[in-house]
């Protein structure tokens, strides 16, 4: 039978779910915005190729880069990093595969879209691996390492472009964007394939636990055995990897890099997913699941701002308050003072008659 106690401690522990708390937020911005249109949820079906379209398939469909970027960003994090390059790379493996398109006639042309795909994935990769140098062998901190690829960045990808936004025309490479398959996006199955093997793999071996390990107390995991310069390296050039490919999800929709545009300040959002979802600054454990949910959570602010109509100079102070509010309601100091209970103030019972010698001997 369950008790009122069993079913409180179920409620607390969902509460701390890493997950719950972007959930509810993803809910409440959606209920706004039925209010301000009631068919704002409905979901058609394409009559002749079966696709579903929507808002909601739309939110999904803008959530996919903005996964990648968060999943390789929570990793990086959990090591007690940060990585403020991956929108200077995701304009760089953008800036790559347009370039490569632009110069072959071939829109119909698979072998092209997998070419190009492969060699901005290298590229970008590359640059997680140096960032990774920068810091296993330099020493230098991930910081002052991930902010000078975060202004290089751009610099490469102009040079790649000679400063103009390149555009090109595949359809095999935009079908990985606009595509669908059974009736969802395809790039967000994508998303949700990359993301599936990145935790089986962190969650299933030991790299998750060298990762945890390294971010909770680097002297201790040396000393267990674990290498660091190994791991740091993994996971930089994991979260290049990731940044790619959210580049090519940027770039495909509008088969077009904007060299200035394309990435810009993706890795706050990136950051900010990370937090909502629940992993720490300080290192440690990290939280993929509500990586995900946060990066969802942006992706759905973000049409919320564009559906209400907000103008572009109250765009940022919007997001922050609703970015803040969510921070505050997960705050364990906050939780506690609504969760504190006044107790009856009760007088302090008087202390016991120390026993004399002479009470002793009577008794």
């Amino acid at each position: 039978m369950t008790t009122s106690d069993d079913v409180a401690s179920r409620i607390a522990a969902l509460l701390r779910k890493s997950w719950f708390w972007p959930l509810v937020a993803i809910v409440v911005l959606l209920g706004i915005n039925v209010l301000n249109d009631p068919d704002y949820l409905r979901i058609s079906v394409n009559a002749q190729n079966g696709n579903l379209f929507g808002n909601l398939i739309d939110i999904l469909r803008a959530s996919a880069p903005i996964i990648m970027i968060a999943v390789g960003m929570a990793l990086v994090i959990a090591t007690r990093g940060i990585d403020l390059s991956v929108g200077s790379i995701m304009v760089v493996s953008g800036a790559v595969a347009m370039e490569f398109l632009k110069d072959i006639d071939a829109a119909q042309s698979v072998g092209a879209a997998s070419a190009a795909v492969a060699i901005a994935l290298v590229v970008s990769t590359l640059i997680g691996v140096f960032n990774g140098l920068l810091i296993t062998v330099l020493g230098l901190q991930p910081f002052i390492s991930t902010l000078i690829m975060m202004l290089a960045g751009r610099g490469i990808a102009k040079v790649i472009t000679a400063g103009q936004n390149t555009n090109a025309q595949n359809e095999p490479f935009q079908w990985l964007t606009n595509g669908y398959v059974l009736g969802l996006p395809v790039v967000f199955i994508i998303a949700l394939a990359v993301v599936g093997v990145i935790a089986f793999v962190v969650r299933r071996s030991a790299f998750g636990l060298m990762i945890e390990a390294i971010g909770v107390n680097p002297k201790a995991s040396r000393m267990a055995g674990i290498r660091p310069i190994g791991i740091l390296m993994a996971v930089y050039m994991l979260s290049g990897l990731l940044a790619g490919i959210a580049g090519i999800f940027a770039v495909g929709s509008v088969m077009t890099v904007d060299v200035s545009r394309t990435g810009y300040q993706m890795e706050l959002d990136a950051i900010l997913a990370v937090v909502i979802g629940g992993t720490s600054l300080a290192g440690g454990k990290f939280y993929i699941g509500g990586a995900v949910m946060g990066s969802i959570l942006i992706a759905t602010l973000d049409k919320t701002i564009v559906f209400l109509g907000i103008p572009a100079a109250a765009t940022p102070a919007f997001k922050a308050v609703v970015i803040i509010a969510l921070c505050l309601v997960q705050s364990r100091r906050v939780g506690s003072l609504f969760g504190r209970r006044k107790r009856p103030i009760r007088p302090p019972s008087p202390a016991p008659h120390p026993v004399t010698e002479k009470e002793g001997v009577s008794a």
